[in-house]
């Protein structure tokens, strides 16, 4: 009997030991990142028939149990990319919020200020201090428009930084969770059925780790293992294998990193827009749909105010009677052949109308026949043309560029691609094409006169320039207008006039040699009017007023906006897409504390429970000690009868 309880006093003790024991782990590790609470599992050992009845033999620790839920730990995976993936590219599109929305660090109050100036000329054409302010507030105007270009490159640069940085964690992560299997199958291969619980911990926390960079999908195999994948189904890790992840340049954007998929030493590119969730999704998805966005409109609104104001400005003349020259200069579109392409014809581009320009960029796709074009924005298809016809020329419908394909000694293949970004250097490469004053075109280069001896009522309006370029070359030719009898008709005389009479019809336009103008009025038989070169105008701001009037024209979109319309657009869709991630990040924020609150109702440590416990556990251990004790007397008692 004595040696039965001994052996029941010994079972208690060690199952009151493993009951310390784990509750002792639990409250060590109570800070623990990714620690599970563990508990014993105890049983009743296998009784034994006496004859009178079957008597316990005591208790029995049969494993250590962890508290974990798998289905909660899933969706505290999923929150948690989620989480980071939004916080990331809520962070970083604060940074362009803050750059555009600055009152005085944006673009609103230097091209304010640069329109002032060309008023100022505009009222005193011939004051040379009014023209050297315009020159000073269009450079401030360029600078500035550089200035926020650069900032976005800079900005680029820091994510660059920022996607190597993630890939690095990535592939570290992915190498300890490998190792982590490793270990954990050789553990449960040599102990069947006894999880090791903080080694599973390590790993769930590594791929809790590893899901704040990337979204990541877990199997688990039936030997303790844990594959990972990632992106559109790439494993990342099997048992004890690892492949990694590579920051590379884009293929048609050295300026941009792209990650790579990299498998027993060979480097496949993923599709950017696969590898979703976490803050390597983020950085690629604010690089797409908000910096490369801004980059682009900022470099439309710089082309749309260069283009406009060169063609108003080459249609007036300067101090010096010359026609105007071209006030800004400008970048053209950027086209980058692919770096894997096969063949090697080059693609070219040019703006044909900087009022249709988009704002997006174009990938150009040879699928062996034909060449497609496509939308990089949502990859939809635009239009497809021939070899023939890209080689002749092709305008892209909508898009205001001018696509041009030169073949080169290597015919293209299936595959070989071009990226077009039309605006993209638009704001970087803008810069001042005139420092001198004098060269300042604010006089109309011709004008109107109505010869003093008429005898008739007729008026002629001021001569102007007809919109487009190039200027007709007899536009500053003298033209004289000399009405018939009767005065229903007239006569033009000179280089480049109609011939014959011309029937007259009062306010109706006279346009001749690129310039235009109306007579007005009932004029004689015999009355003379002429159109001439506008000498010793230097006092005349006519072409120079247009060019202020530029400032609230609609000339952007298609004829939509202005200048100042058009970043308020940029400034609109930047605002709203960081106030949309704001409020997102915080609710996904606040959904991820409470899932994480749930997860850990489960698996968390609970102190004041774990103490409850240790008590009990205390409780149990001084009890086997007393029924070993008892059965020490019992023991002693029988030896003693024995003597």
């Amino acid at each position: 009997m004595g040696t039965g309880i001994y052996g029941i006093g010994v079972s208690a003790l060690r199952a009151a030991q493993a009951g310390i024991a784990a509750t002792s782990h639990n409250i060590a590790n109570v800070n623990t990142p990714g620690y599970s609470r563990q508990e014993i599992i105890q049983t009743a050992e296998q009784p034994q028939n006496t004859g009178a009845g079957y008597l316990g033999q005591g208790a029995d620790v049969t494993t250590v149990l962890r508290r974990y839920d798998q289905f909660l730990g899933a969706q505290v995976l999923e929150a948690q990319t989620q989480s980071s993936n939004l916080n990331a590219r809520y962070e970083l599109s604060q940074q362009l919020s803050n750059l555009f929305g600055d009152s005085s660090g944006g673009l609103t109050p230097t091209l304010q200020d640069f329109f002032n100036a060309v008023n100022g000329v505009a009222n005193a054409p011939e004051s040379v201090s009014a023209r050297q302010g315009m020159i000073g507030s269009a450079q401030t105007l360029v600078n500035r428009l550089q200035a926020l270009d650069l900032r976005m490159n800079q900005i680029r640069d820091g994510l660059n930084g920022q996607i190597q940085n993630s890939v690095t964690s990535v592939n570290s992560y992915a190498k300890q969770i490998a190792a982590l299997n490793d270990n954990i199958v050789l553990l449960q291969s040599k102990t069947p059925g006894q999880p090791p619980n903080d080694l599973l911990d390590q790993r769930d926390q590594l791929i809790n780790q590893l899901s704040q960079e990337i979204r990541v999908s877990t199997v688990k195999q039936s030997d303790g293992s844990v594959d990972v994948f990632i992106g559109s189904g790439q494993s990342l890790v099997v048992g004890n294998r690892v492949s990694t992840l590579q920051a590379v340049a884009s293929t048609t954007d050295p300026t941009s990193l792209e990650v790579a998929y990299l498998n027993n030493g060979n480097v496949s590119r993923i599709r950017q827009d696969a590898l979703q969730g976490g803050n390597l999704g983020g950085y690629l998805d604010f690089r797409q749909n908000e910096l490369d966005p801004a980059v682009n409109a900022l470099g439309r609104i710089a082309l749309g105010l260069a283009d406009t104001f060169n063609q108003q400005h080459q249609q007036g003349m300067d101090l010096k009677g010359a026609l105007g020259g071209t006030f800004f200069s400008s970048a053209t579109p950027r086209v980058t052949a692919s770096t894997s392409n096969v063949g090697d014809s080059s693609l070219a581009a040019s703006i044909s109308s900087t009022a249709a320009l988009t704002g997006k960029d174009y990938n150009v796709q040879f699928d062996g026949t034909n060449y497609n074009v496509y939308d990089t924005s949502d990859n939809t298809l635009l239009q497809t043309f021939t070899t023939a016809q890209l080689t002749a020329g092709q305008t892209l419908t909508g898009t205001g560029i001018t696509l041009q394909l030169t073949p080169g000694m290597v015919a293209n293949a299936a595959g070989d691609s071009f990226l077009v970004r039309p605006t993209v250097s638009g704001a970087s490469a803008i810069a001042l094409g005139i420092t001198d004053p004098a060269r300042i075109a604010a006089a109309s280069p011709v004008r109107s006169n109505a010869q003093i001896s008429n005898l008739g009522t007729g008026l002629i309006a001021a001569a102007t320039v007809v919109p487009g370029l190039p200027l007709d070359a007899n536009l500053q030719q003298p033209i004289t207008i000399t009405f018939n009898n009767p005065p229903t008709t007239y006569t033009a005389t000179g280089t480049g006039a109609p011939a014959g009479p011309q029937a007259y019809t009062s306010g109706s336009a006279i346009t001749i040699n690129g310039w235009t103008t109306q007579i007005s009025g009932t004029p004689a038989a015999g009355d003379v009017f002429t159109v001439t070169a506008n000498t010793n105008a230097t006092t005349d701001g006519s072409n120079v007023l247009k060019l202020a009037l530029l400032q609230t024209a609609n000339t952007m979109a298609n004829g939509t906006t202005s200048y100042q319309g058009a970043y308020g657009q940029l400034i609109s869709q930047v605002g709203t897409q960081t106030r949309e991630l704001e409020v997102t990040s915080r609710a996904q924020t606040s959904m991820l504390d409470q899932v994480t609150k749930s997860q850990q109702a489960v698996s968390g440590v609970n102190l004041d429970e774990e103490a409850a416990n240790l008590l009990r556990y205390q409780q149990a251990y001084q009890a086997a000690a007393k029924a070993m004790s008892i059965a020490n007397n019992m023991f002693d008692t029988l030896l003693q009868l024995g003597g």
